[in-house]
């Protein structure tokens, strides 16, 4: 594997986004939206303001679930397959350029453009609060980021999955659509049905680890565990042991879940 190579595209699909405005959309999409939450988020009940760190990241949490996931899939979909109806993925490949280097490059600037994207949205919403932040504050807003991230790159990595994977444009854009409704609201509805149907009879024990089958539930679990306020809220204590809510292990299983769909498309990719 040629660093230079790849690089180079990855250089290039940033610089795509750049220039289609893309990062700058998504960032004040996601400033907007934060502060809304942070200043408003508890107008229902009569309050108006900031409130505290743990309710905004509590409101944060529910919000990037349902948003991140959706805007990763949708910039990454056509990552493969755009190019290949667009006639340019053979000319690519004529370079002296690996399709590995190509898929790793490509998937690099995009995750580059999405952390951008990210840090700058939210970034800015830290910075309008940090008045109102103390030390430990500004420590758990900075993890909520870092996890968004992570969350963003996982489903990035299955977009590009997606993308190697599909055979047009179309059928990746469907492919993406169903993803998102499995993982953000299929899955766990699908749990909770037989949760209720069986009685906790079944899949009580397990349920900790089926959660780990889903990138939005880690996501949340390790938001959520972090703050002791936001545990009891959540009443995941009772469900969730622990030792299996260790950030660094969290972590990894979200890691793994970015390796897990590149290696899939890289190996599609290769065939």
């Amino acid at each position: 594997m040629e660093l230079k190579q790849l690089l180079a595209i990855a250089a290039r699909e940033f610089r795509d986004r750049i220039r289609n405005r893309w990062v700058l959309a998504v960032a004040l999409v996601f400033t907007v939206l934060a502060l809304v939450i942070a200043f408003f988020g508890g107008a229902q009940q009569g309050a108006v303001g900031f409130r505290s760190v743990e309710f905004t990241i509590a409101s944060l949490v529910s919000l990037v679930i349902y948003l991140m996931p959706l805007i990763a899939l949708l910039l990454g979909f056509d990552a493969i397959v755009g190019e290949r109806e667009r006639g340019s993925l053979d000319l690519l490949l004529s370079m002296p350029i690996t399709r590995f280097e190509l898929l790793i490059g490509k998937y690099l600037g995009l995750a580059l453009a999405m952390t951008v994207s990210t840090v700058a949205g939210f970034g800015l919403v830290m910075l309008i609060l940090s008045p109102k932040l103390d030390a430990e504050g500004c420590y758990h807003y900075v993890g909520f980021m870092a996890s968004s991230i992570l969350l963003g790159l996982v489903f990035l990595s299955i977009a590009v999955s997606i993308s190697a994977r599909a055979i047009d444009r179309a059928r990746a854009s469907g492919l993406a659509i169903a993803t998102w409704f499995f993982f953000v609201l299929v899955f766990d509805l699908v749990l909770l049905g037989v949760l209720v149907f069986t009685g906790g009879a079944f899949g009580g024990d397990i349920l900790p680890y089926l959660l780990l089958l889903n990138p939005a539930d880690v996501f949340r679990v390790l938001n959520v565990f972090t703050l002791d306020e936001l545990r009891a809220s959540y009443g995941l204590a009772t469900v969730f042991p622990e030792q299996l809510a260790s950030p660094w292990l969290l972590g990894t299983v979200m890691l793994a879940w970015i390796a897990g769909p590149l290696t899939l498309a890289s190996w599609r990719f290769r065939r």
